[in-house]
């Protein structure tokens, strides 16, 4: 008999015509043996409630919430893998496409590979479900783990959405701290602390940008330009968008989460000298000469791109400014 898989679901507000194809998708997969647990963030679109309402009266495998008030995407995320009591967990967005096989080819993979977390590639796709980008992975220079690897304790490792983590990782995910801001990211370096990770080539989804994607979804460019539409485009602007939207939400936070977490030392020992090396790169306002650190904790075969693009703008903010003020 198969093993049940919990999809975890958060909503709020979502635009009903992804919703009912995002849920549709997961429903037609091969892997039948799932339950999907939807908890709606206290949407004031009422259409969203009735919708999923309606699936749920008509699949006995979907297993629906509706907060009393607004608690926030993180903590409906808690909430929700406090519900999930199955041996595995995947993760999922109420906007994606997922291809039939994704649950299938997921649990095979963590299975033979005997691993605590697997994260599959995708593509990307508009608001009509046209395919933008075929390879996510070549995209956005994700790292490609098999194993163990420092990169899941200074980057975040595969986008939630791609996930399936085992019950051991929840398990120790739960209660979060007030330091967590990325589900995905302390899953895999949960994962990386235990068991260890492996990756699906394959793209098992679409995966949809859109104007309300918060970050992930765009490249840089897009992220740059909406900022200097709200904040200016002068130097002052390039350094508050390089400290707050850069350094602290995509790498300083995240090592500051996983540190909360830590149980080996040796990684205790890596976070605390990444969390250094970061809050010395938000004090460097034209260059900063310590290049080599960077090649420690950040470096990593399949990133090369990313990498020139972080060197600029960690270590030669001088230099990035002028691509920002363009």
């Amino acid at each position: 008999m198969e093993d049940k898989i919990d999809i975890i679901l958060a909503t709020y507000n979502t635009k009903i015509e992804y919703l009912k194809k995002q849920i549709d998708s997961i429903l037609n997969q091969t892997y039948t043996n799932i339950e999907i647990i939807i908890s709606d963030d206290n949407s004031s679109e009422k259409e969203v409630q009735k919708i999923l309402k309606e699936y749920e009266e008509k699949d006995s495998r979907i297993k629906l919430y509706i907060q009393e008030k607004n608690i926030g995407y993180i903590k409906n995320f808690q909430f929700l893998l406090e519900k999930a009591g199955a041996k595995y967990i995947m993760f999922c967005d109420h906007d994606d496409i997922w291809y039939k096989n994704k649950v299938e080819e997921s649990i095979k993979k963590l299975k033979s590979e005997n691993v605590d977390l697997v994260y599959c590639n995708s593509t990307q796709i508009n608001e009509n479900d046209e395919v933008i980008k075929r390879n996510y992975f070549k995209y956005k220079n994700v790292p490609l783990i098999k194993g163990k690897s420092k990169l899941a304790i200074s980057r975040c490792v595969g986008i939630g959405c791609s996930q399936i983590i085992t019950k051991q990782v929840r398990d120790k995910m739960l209660p979060f701290t007030e330091e967590v801001m990325a589900h995905d990211w302390l899953a895999a370096f949960i994962a990386n602390e235990n068991k260890g990770i492996a990756y699906i080539e394959e793209p098992l989804f679409g995966y949809r940008l859109h104007n309300t994607n918060v970050f992930g979804g765009r490249n840089l460019a897009q992220n740059l330009a909406i900022w200097k539409k709200e904040n200016g485009k002068n130097y002052k602007s390039y350094l508050k968008y390089r400290k707050e939207k850069v350094i602290d939400k995509a790498y300083l936070n995240g090592a500051k989460m996983c540190k909360q977490y830590a149980t080996n030392e040796e990684n205790k020992k890596f976070l605390e000298d990444i969390i250094k090396y970061y809050e010395s790169l938000e004090k460097s306002k034209y260059v900063n000469f310590h290049i080599f650190k960077y090649f420690k904790f950040l470096a990593g075969k399949s990133l090369l791109k990313k990498m020139i693009k972080e060197i600029v703008i960690f270590h030669f903010p001088i230099i990035g400014f002028l691509e920002f003020a363009k």
